[in-house]
């Protein structure tokens, strides 16, 4: 199977990791790739952003599976445009891509079906989201509609916060069109996890539920960045949980989705907010989610290749897909000043003997090479994730990992899978 990956940052580097063990994958492609992922795949500087010019590529050469991993091209409709002439892919199509793509779809599609989430209200003038925020008060959600990579929501915990977001999104037009309209929300508290799913539109396979960590000081202090780290299996979801999602939240969607003529495959992410033991949707994604994909794929057992043309061409089986009894964990390294301004270009060392180290693997998210040399080239720089037998052994074997690696103003938690580890200390 000649396969190839659109993307550069850690979950594609997870991604083509995986696929590399594959048995069915002779020749793997990535693009743009990265550093890490270039001796595992041949890196093409391909515009992504073409969907035309992909076609024409993928055909040249002769690629039996696209997998696409971030949500602008997926929502930009190439999928469409690949499985239009002939190319199985990995990922939705953009109509069903919308469940990302729209915040407005995908709320009035939950609240049409009946599937649990957030109280909200939709606003398109300015004046009308202020007059919501100031009748409902804080604390309270404010999400820009469209796509902003991952920064168009706001937990605004006093109300002059959220009027300030909406001032940003709506009236300084900080996102562009994504902000044109807003969705506002309840804020739910609890306790937050991700479950994937493999899907081929009608069979659906959980992955193993992953927490990511938001916030991007220890104690969850400090801005929201794009994660700064996760773990898997997630405790907070029980097997009980998950089939109560499976039943309530995931196959319903998958449902909703194929009614309303958008059939949906390829993995569906949806994020949950947990509280005792129900469940409600904070978020549906329409990719693998970063960084939980590079705590997740390490536990699976089954051949991703297989599994993700399977996916394409709507001939997965539940047995396909096997999970390890282990446990991963992923510390994210970033740039000093990150999620706000940092340099690049800073030298990288430490990354040989990191990856030497016995269980562990160096996801590169943002890297480049300069004259031979590996250097910062982003704000969530490496994903450095370990596995053990339990969460706390893969934490230590991570953060020893992360020990090694050096570059200036390297700036990462040092409380990865916080809450796991409590919950396992409150269990004994």
């Amino acid at each position: 199977m000649r396969i190839l990956v659109i993307g550069g940052g850690g979950r594609e580097h997870a991604l083509v990791w995986k696929l590399a063990q594959s048995k069915q994958a002779e020749k793997i492609y990535v693009a743009p790739g990265n550093p890490g992922i270039a001796p595992l795949a041949e890196c093409v500087p391909l515009d992504t952003a073409n969907n035309e010019l992909v076609v024409k590529w993928v055909q040249d050469n002769k690629i039996d599976l696209v997998v696409v991993g971030p949500e602008v091209p997926l929502v930009a409709g190439l999928g469409d445009a690949l499985r239009k002439a002939g190319t199985a892919v990995f990922g939705p199509s953009a109509a069903a891509a919308a469940i990302e793509g729209s915040k407005t779809f995908s709320k009035e599609l939950m609240k049409k079906y009946n599937i649990p989430t957030a109280f909200f209200k939709v606003c398109t003038d300015l004046e009308e989201a202020k007059a919501f925020v100031r009748k409902q008060g804080a604390p309270i959600v404010i999400k820009a509609d469209g796509l902003a990579a991952g920064k168009g929501v706001v937990v605004a915990m006093q109300e002059k916060e959220a009027l300030d977001a909406l001032d940003e999104i709506m009236g300084k037009h900080k996102f562009g069109a994504a902000g044109a309209s807003v969705v506002i929300e309840e804020f739910m508290d609890g306790e937050e996890a991700s479950l994937f799913a493999f899907t081929d539109g009608k069979t659906i396979v959980p992955m193993v539920a992953a927490q990511d960590h938001k916030r991007v000081n220890d104690d969850d202090k400090g801005p929201n960045t794009g994660g700064m780290g996760a773990y898997a299996p997630a405790p907070v979801l029980t097997e009980a949980l998950k089939e109560k999602c499976m039943e309530t939240i995931i196959r319903p969607t998958l449902a909703a989705m194929a009614k309303e003529g958008r059939p949906y495959s390829g993995c569906l992410y949806t994020g949950l907010m947990i509280k005792g033991d129900s469940a409600k949707v904070v978020e549906f994604n329409c990719r693998f989610g970063d960084p939980e994909t590079q705590a997740v794929l390490p536990l699976l057992d089954g051949d991703l290749a297989e599994i993700m043309m399977a996916c394409a061409t709507g001939t997965l089986r539940p047995e396909m897909v096997k999970w390890s009894n282990k446990a991963a964990v992923c510390v994210v390294m970033a740039s000093g000043g990150y999620p706000g301004t940092y340099k690049k270009g800073l030298p990288i060392t430490g990354l040989q003997e990191a990856d030497a180290l016995q269980d562990v693997v160096v996801f590169h998210a943002g890297t480049k090479t300069v004259d031979g040399r590996i250097v910062t080239n982003g704000g969530r720089v490496l994903g450095v994730t370990a596995i053990g037998n339990n969460i706390p052994q893969a934490k230590e074997k991570a953060y020893a990992a992360v020990e090694r690696i050096h570059f200036a103003e390297a700036h990462y938690r040092s409380d990865i899978a916080w809450r796991a580890l409590k919950r396992l200390k409150n269990s004994h």
